[in-house]
């Protein structure tokens, strides 16, 4: 009993003993950090519903900017071609990306090294080189082996979008493998299924949460490609990003913001959409991390 008070004494003088200098100033430093990397996104949110013609000029309160995306059909095509092309890149991202990943996790060897290496090579290429490769390469494919389909702006830009998509999924996807045990898949082949029903049960059954995630994650990196877009695209489908850049030019709108928002919003609900999603399937909060960041 002596024992059990002098136990809790020590513990409340534990709780009430004052933070040190170092803790206060990480402290501080954290806030300071997470205020430079979202005070930009935390403005242009305010200035959305800014009532002003011109973004940087307030003028009031109100929804002027998001009703003027209802009244403008430039904006709304934008949107629309961002959303579409974002789309079928993280399908196409998903579809290559997942066999990659599953490729590297259940056939280790020297050759997984060199893949990564390639595929880190493509994560840590400038946009702009990969812009600048794709559009004559794009034109040779269109126009000289005559496959008409790359002449097409919806299309240039999806398969643009999808290279540094497909390498996150991959990332992902061997991320959720490497720490689980091949014993189901195993057991399953000593019990006659075929390697496909094995893949379709087992595999991917076991892959599915990193399979969705890498899709969300596809899908929001591939909304905001600016530079591969601003090269491969076609007169008629213009991307939003390059339409942002493109009204640079005669001065941001608060529409612009708006739709900035509402794009946030968006990327906010698919990362959220992600953790659930590892999270019912058993993950701890390090596992969805380490899922999310490819680790």
């Amino acid at each position: 009993m002596t024992e059990t008070i002098a136990r809790a004494e020590s513990s409340t003088r534990v709780r009430r003993a004052p933070r040190s200098w170092s803790d206060i100033a990480f402290g501080v430093w954290g806030v300071l950090v997470m205020l430079f990397l979202f005070a930009p996104i935390i403005v242009i949110v305010i200035y959305s519903f800014n009532t002003g013609r011109l973004l940087v000029s307030w003028n009031g309160f109100g929804f002027e900017g998001f009703l003027a995306i209802l009244e403008k059909p430039a904006i709304q095509n934008a949107v629309r071609v961002s959303v579409i092309t974002a789309f079928i890149s993280a399908t196409i991202a998903t579809a290559l990306g997942t066999l990659a990943g599953i490729a590297m996790a259940r056939y280790p060897g020297k050759w997984v090294w060199w893949f990564l290496g390639l595929l880190l090579l493509v994560s840590v290429t400038p946009e702009i080189v990969d812009a600048v490769a794709l559009l004559p390469f794009f034109v040779w494919l269109g126009q000289d082996v005559g496959l008409a389909m790359f002449n097409d702006g919806i299309v240039r830009l999806s398969v643009g979008s999808s290279l540094f998509a497909t390498a996150v999924v991959s990332y992902i996807v061997r991320a959720r493998l490497i720490g689980m045990d091949a014993n189901l898949e195993e057991a399953s082949s000593d019990l006659y299924a075929k390697p496909v029903t094995t893949f379709r049960r087992i595999t991917l059954a076991l892959a599915m949460p990193a399979v969705l995630a890498g899709f969300l994650l596809a899908f929001t990196l591939s909304l905001d490609n600016t530079i591969v877009a601003a090269f491969v695209q076609v007169s008629g489908t213009t991307p939003w990003p390059v339409y942002v850049l493109s009204a640079v030019r005669s001065g941001l709108r608060p529409e612009i913001a708006a739709v900035s928002t509402i794009m946030l919003l968006l990327t906010l609900v698919a990362l959220a959409l992600v953790a659930l999603v590892l999270k019912r399937a058993g993950d701890s909060a390090t596992q969805i991390a380490r899922t999310m960041t490819g680790g």
